[in-house]
């Protein structure tokens, strides 16, 4: 039973959002703000997180920002349907997917399946042996697509599922260009719009990560004006 933290100020959402997810067989925890969230997830993290952005306290942007130096675990924003400049902030800051208020209940509880199926494949025994599921060894890079597992010069990096799935269609072919209309479509489904600067955002942030492990990683190339592209070191 896969755990989910629902962090909102609106104890109507938290009464009836938490209602369904737990009909559909989650186990939910429920905060109503960012901060009563943070305290409980020092003590234990749930598998994924569904947060609104504007809160009391802690808002999301500055939850996301702290779970992010511990976690890679899946994030989901609720967002107010006036709030695109604050959708795009929060999915380049690493944000998995965002849903707008109000919303239906049944996309919510898809769109954590999907995420959930990407990160614990291997549990779920969802996936076979596909392209997308192979192993990939590049040079000093490892990347276990059913574990979710990095590795660079036998470091792990911990990467969220975004970060995961660019760095595998980059990596799948090295040399090849791809373009950012590519990895959006690699990184995101038809109902989640994100411009150019996300993506770059989220380049930028998975080769900072890189450079935990290696501070001279540049594998990843950029190529202004057109994309990104892998080069095997």
């Amino acid at each position: 039973m896969s755990r989910i933290a629902l962090v909102d100020d609106d104890r109507n959402i938290l009464t009836s959002v938490s209602m369904t997810l737990e009909a559909e067989g989650f186990e939910v925890e429920t905060y109503n703000d960012g901060q009563a969230a943070l305290d409980a997830f020092n003590k234990k993290l749930p598998d994924m997180a569904v947060l609104d952005i504007k809160m009391p306290r802690m808002d999301g942007m500055d939850l996301l920002q702290r779970l992010h130096q511990k976690t890679a675990m899946p994030v989901i924003f609720l967002t107010s349907k006036d709030d695109e400049i604050d959708e795009v902030l929060g999915l380049r800051m690493g944000a998995d997917d965002y849903v707008k208020k109000p919303f239906s209940q049944r996309l919510l509880v898809d769109r954590i399946r999907a995420l959930l199926r990407r990160q614990d494949a291997v549990e779920n025994n969802e996936v076979g042996d596909t392209e997308e599921t192979k192993v990939i060894e590049r040079g000093d890079l490892r990347m276990d697509p059913l574990r979710h597992a990095v590795s660079w010069k036998g470091k792990d990096v911990s990467l969220t599922v975004t970060e995961f799935l660019l760095l595998q269609a980059l990596a799948q072919r090295p040399g090849f260009v791809k373009s950012r209309d590519q990895l959006m479509d690699v990184a995101y489904d038809d109902q989640v719009y994100v411009d150019d600067r996300t993506i770059d955002s989220h380049i930028k942030r998975l080769r900072k990560k890189m450079r935990t492990a290696d501070e001279g990683f540049s594998a990843i190339e950029t190529l202004y004006g057109i994309g990104y592209r892998y080069n095997e070191e």
